[in-house]
C-alpha cells in the first residue's frame, strides 16, 4: 500500500494501524456507524484524532492560521485541523443535532474539496425524518438499510463489553471515571475496527474483574461533551473522587437495547432537547448514588446555555467549568473543583 494513500493517525491516536485515505470516513461526532461500516469503509471520529494528537494544541493553532476565530469553539478548529491533517477525503457533517456552527465548518471544508455528506438528528426525535435521514446516509455509501441493520447486531455485541466496563465502574467501583471515560468515547467509531476493539475491550474485562475494589471518598457525575483539558480525571482520582457517570460518553456507547436502527437512534439522547439529557441525568443519579455533579461547558459552544435548566430540574449540588483550549487545568480551576469536592465530603459527614 503506497504510504501516500494511508491516513496519517498520529502517534498517539489509540490504535496503531495505517488505514487507506479510500476508505477512511471522517466524523464530526457520532453518527450511524453501522452504515459506515456495512458499506466497507472506515469511520473515524476527528474529534478523537484532536483531542489524541501528541501536540493538540498547535492544531487549534493551525486552523487560526487558516483563517477560523479565534472566539470559535477550540473542537470545532480541531475537527477542521484533523481532517487537513490526516488526508480524509470525506466526511459525515451533522448539521442539525451538534455543534451549531458544524454548519459554516463543512461549508468550510467542502469549498477545499472535501467530499461532505450532511446528516440530521431531528430535533423532536421524529421517527419518519430520521429514517428518511438513515436511508438517505446508506443510498450516499451504496447500501441499503437491511445490510445497515445486519452490521447493528454485530456492533451491538461489541458494545456490550463496553457496558460491562460502565457496570464496573459504578457497581463494583474496579474501574476508574478516566478508564471509563476513553472506552466509552472510542465507542463513537469503535477505533476503526471493531473486531479488534472487542477483543482490547475483551482484555481489559478480564484484568479489571480482578482488581479490589477502589473505596472513594466522593461518587460523582460528569455531564456535557467530553473535556478537552487533559488531567481533570486524574486530578479528581487524587481528590480520592470516583467518577461513576460520564453522560455523554456512555451515549455514545447505545447503552439501550434496541431492536433497530430507528430505535437505537432515537433513543441516544445527545442530539436531541435538553429535557431528554436531564430525564436520563436523574435516573442515573439515582441509581449510581451520585454525590455531586461536575458539568463541562465548552467555551464558545452553544450548549453553555443548557446550565441553566441543569440547575433548575437537577436537585444534585452542581459545579459548573469551562475550558477553551487543549492543556491542563488552571489553577483556578483546580481550586474550584477542590472547594467542591470539601465540599460534598462535609455534607456526607
Amino acid at each position: 500500500m503506497n504510504s501516500a494513500n494511508l491516513v496519517n493517525v498520529g502517534m498517539s491516536f489509540p490504535m496503531s494501524y495505517r488505514i487507506s485515505v479510500d476508505k477512511a470516513i471522517g466524523i464530526t461526532t457520532t453518527v450511524p456507524i453501522e452504515i459506515v461500516y456495512a458499506a466497507g469503509y472506515v469511520p473515524i471520529d476527528l474529534n478523537n484524532i484532536f483531542i489524541c494528537n501528541d501536540d493538540s494544541d498547535a492544531l487549534v493553532d493551525f486552523a487560526e492560521i487558516k483563517g477560523l476565530p479565534r472566539n470559535t469553539c477550540a473542537w470545532i478548529k480541531g475537527i477542521y485541523s484533523a481532517t487537513k491533517k490526516t488526508g480524509i477525503k470525506k466526511i459525515i457533517g451533522v448539521v442539525q443535532g451538534d455543534c451549531s456552527n458544524n454548519h459554516a465548518l463543512i461549508e468550510i471544508l467542502r469549498n477545499e474539496g472535501i467530499d461532505v455528506i450532511p446528516f440530521s438528528y431531528p430535533h423532536d426525535r421524529n421517527r419518519d425524518l430520521l429514517y428518511k435521514q438513515l436511508d438517505f446516509l446508506a443510498n450516499s455509501l451504496g447500501i441499503d438499510l437491511d445490510k445497515a441493520h445486519q452490521m447493528k447486531l454485530v456492533l451491538d455485541g461489541v458494545r456490550k463489553s463496553v457496558h460491562e466496563i460502565d457496570r464496573l465502574t459504578w457497581e463494583e467501583n474496579r474501574v476508574t471515571g478516566d478508564e471509563n471515560h476513553i472506552w466509552n468515547v472510542s465507542t463513537s467509531d469503535l477505533m476503526g475496527d471493531y473486531v479488534l476493539f472487542e477483543k482490547k475491550a475483551s482484555d481489559f474485562l478480564e484484568e479489571a474483574e480482578k482488581r479490589p475494589a477502589f473505596d472513594p471518598e466522593v461518587r460523582l457525575g460528569y455531564i456535557g461533551v467530553p473535556p478537552i483539558c487533559c488531567n481533570l480525571y486524574s486530578f479528581l482520582n487524587e481528590l480520592r473522587v470516583h467518577v461513576v457517570f460520564n453522560e455523554v460518553q456512555r451515549q455514545f456507547s447505545m447503552p439501550y437495547q434496541t431492536k433497530t436502527l430507528i430505535d437505537q437512534y432515537t433513543s441516544y439522547t445527545y442530539p436531541y432537547d435538553m429535557r431528554y439529557h436531564i430525564d436520563d441525568i436523574k435516573k442515573q443519579v439515582a441509581t449510581r448514588k451520585i454525590d455531586g455533579i461536575i458539568h463541562y461547558v465548552q467555551s464558545f459552544c452553544h450548549r453553555q446555555i443548557f446550565d441553566r435548566l441543569i440547575r433548575q430540574y437537577i436537585d444534585t449540588p452542581v459545579l459548573t467549568l469551562d475550558c477553551d483550549r487543549p492543556g491542563r487545568l488552571s489553577g483556578s480551576m483546580r481550586t474550584r473543583i477542590e472547594a467542591f469536592v470539601e465540599m460534598l465530603k462535609n455534607t456526607k459527614c
